[in-house]
Order: structure tokens, then C-alpha cells, then sequence
């Protein structure tokens, strides 16, 4: 995903002159074509994200569009005001770039995890929140977050996303994608999880349970319309994430089920007010916290029984 956005970003800021890239310390080495070849639209403020937010803010006030890029637990917990006052009440058209989403930093711990960073920011006014699932869509939502005038969290996980798409598509943000149809239950996810929750369903197809796969790429503004038509055509919803299904995920369908009125069974499969626990790789973390593969395949026999 990383390699995916900074190409994406190397293009447009060829193109654009107002397109900068901002990092605080973090992901220097991976920018060094665009430093080398683009060094008057690139920032290193140093560890300083807070300070970077309210930059990228300035910038943006003065016609530039600034992509702000760290960790995503930096950026989401330590700048949060700045991203409140600066940014969104602002509505700034500022690009906030957090890495390591949900628990893919497996090895560094919690500290390191953005596993609460949609409960904070969702809440916020104006702003749009992306989470792409694969190289692919990293490079469509980029896009789509420089064409939208506006503030946008991109969510994006590490570098070593599989691609789950085999051809293009059609990319807008506010707009799910089913990627694969099935009428007994629907599994909705979004970001690094979501190749977990595509081989559980086909492992589940093995099993006769026939489960549909949603891509919710886009947390905010959610595509209500998709949930709808899940509802009424397969009766049963689970969200699957890496993340506290307070405020994530999960709370968002959730919202969209509460108020269609319409009678579903549904789950939320994530962490249950708690931070992460262990250290390893992110499919051992993803199993240790009841979110792996073989976690999803069990929480669908239970809902279905």
C-alpha cells in the first residue's frame, strides 16, 4: 500500500505544483525519489505531528494542497486537536495520511496500533475517512482524495497488501464495492483485514454458506444504500476489523441498521473494548485478538446456527 500512495503521489505532484508532501520523521528513506526529484513540494517538519497538521492547514489556507504522512496512531491520537480545530472546523483541504492501520505494526504493540483512531476521528465534521484494502484502491483513493476539495483521513495499511482486485473498477468515495456475492450472510469490512474476510468466505462456500463480501473502502460518508440491499437480500450482517468495535466498523453499519428499521441479524466481530494484545505477525495478532481467519469463519456458523 505504502509503495502504491507515494506513486500516486509522485504523479500527482508532477502535475500539480500545489501538491506537497509533509512527514514527521517518519517514512524519509521511502521518499527519496520524490525528495531527490520534487525537494521544493516536500517537508520534513521532524517529530512534530500536531505541528505538521496545523502546516498543512496554513498550506491549504494559501491555495497548496498538502498531503500529511506518519504513522497513523501519531497522527489520529497526538494531532487530534489540530485536526479538529485546524483542519475540519476549518474545512481545510488538507489530505491527513496515517500508516499502520488497525494492527498491522503486529511486532511494535498497541502503542504503535491505530485501533481507535475512527472512533475519534468519525465524529468529526467535514471530514472524509478512506480505508483502502489493496495497491490498487490505495492508488484510486488517492486520487480521489486530491479531486475532493476537503479534508480526508487516508487509512492506509503497510507494504505487503496482496491485491484483491483482478481489473479496474469504478472508485468514488461515499460508494461500496461487492466483491463477491453470496445470499445467506454478508461480511463488511474495509483496509488490510479485508483478504482475511474474502478467503474465510470462500473457505465458507466449501461449507455451503453462501457469504457476500463488501468492500466499505469509504467509513465516512457510508454507503447506507449497500446495507440496505444487504439486509433485505441475505437477512444476516457481521462487520469484521482490527479495531475496538466502538466507534468503528461496526458502529457505522450499525447506525445504518438502527435507523432503516428493517429486522437483521447482525454481529460485530473485533476488539471488544479492549487495546490489542501479543506480538508477532499480523496474522498471529489478528488471531490472538479474535479477528483471524479461522475467528471469522467461527462467528459465522454461530450467527447462521
Amino acid at each position: 500500500m505504502r509503495t502504491a500512495y507515494l506513486d500516486t503521489l509522485y504523479e500527482l505532484a508532477q502535475k500539480d505544483k500545489r501538491v506537497y508532501a509533509l512527514i514527521s520523521d517518519n517514512g524519509a528513506i521511502v521518499y527519496d525519489k520524490y525528495r531527490k526529484d520534487l525537494p521544493e513540494q516536500y517537508l520534513n517538519v521532524g517529530i512534530s505531528e500536531a505541528n505538521m497538521v496545523g502546516m498543512a492547514a496554513g498550506m491549504a489556507s494559501c491555495g497548496k494542497i498538502p498531503f500529511a504522512y506518519t504513522i497513523g496512531a501519531f497522527l489520529a491520537y497526538r494531532a487530534y486537536e489540530f485536526i479538529r480545530n485546524d483542519v475540519c472546523l476549518q474545512n481545510q483541504n488538507v489530505k491527513i495520511v496515517g500508516t499502520g492501520a488497525g494492527e498491522v505494526y503486529s511486532a511494535l504493540g498497541p502503542t504503535h496500533h491505530s485501533t481507535e483512531d475512527l472512533g475519534g476521528l468519525r465524529s468529526l465534521p467535514n471530514l472524509v475517512i478512506i480505508c483502502p484494502a489493496s495497491p490498487l484502491e490505495v492508488k484510486k483513493a488517492a486520487m480521489a482524495a486530491y479531486e475532493h476539495d476537503g479534508p480526508v483521513y487516508l487509512r492506509l495499511g503497510t507494504n505487503k497488501e496482496k491485491e484483491i482486485y483482478n481489473n479496474e473498477y469504478a472508485f468514488q468515495i461515499g460508494k461500496a464495492v461487492t466483491l463477491k456475492d453470496g445470499n445467506d450472510i454478508t461480511l463488511i469490512g474495509a483496509g488490510s483485514i479485508l483478504k482475511d474476510i474474502l478467503d474465510a468466505s470462500f473457505q465458507l462456500d466449501a461449507e455451503g454458506i453462501g457469504a457476500r463480501v463488501i468492500d466499505m473502502h469509504t467509513i465516512k460518508p457510508i454507503d447506507k444504500e449497500i446495507i440496505i440491499r444487504a439486509i433485505d437480500e441475505t437477512g444476516t450482517i457481521m462487520t469484521i476489523e482490527d479495531h475496538n468495535i466502538i466507534g468503528g466498523i461496526g458502529s457505522t453499519v450499525a447506525e445504518v441498521i438502527a435507523e432503516s428499521g428493517m429486522p437483521v441479524k447482525f454481529i460485530r466481530l473485533g476488539l471488544k473494548d479492549q487495546f490489542s494484545r501479543g506480538y508477532g505477525s499480523y496474522d498471529d495478532v489478528k488471531e490472538m485478538n479474535g479477528v483471524g481467519i479461522g475467528n471469522i469463519r467461527e462467528a459465522v456458523r454461530k450467527l447462521l446456527a
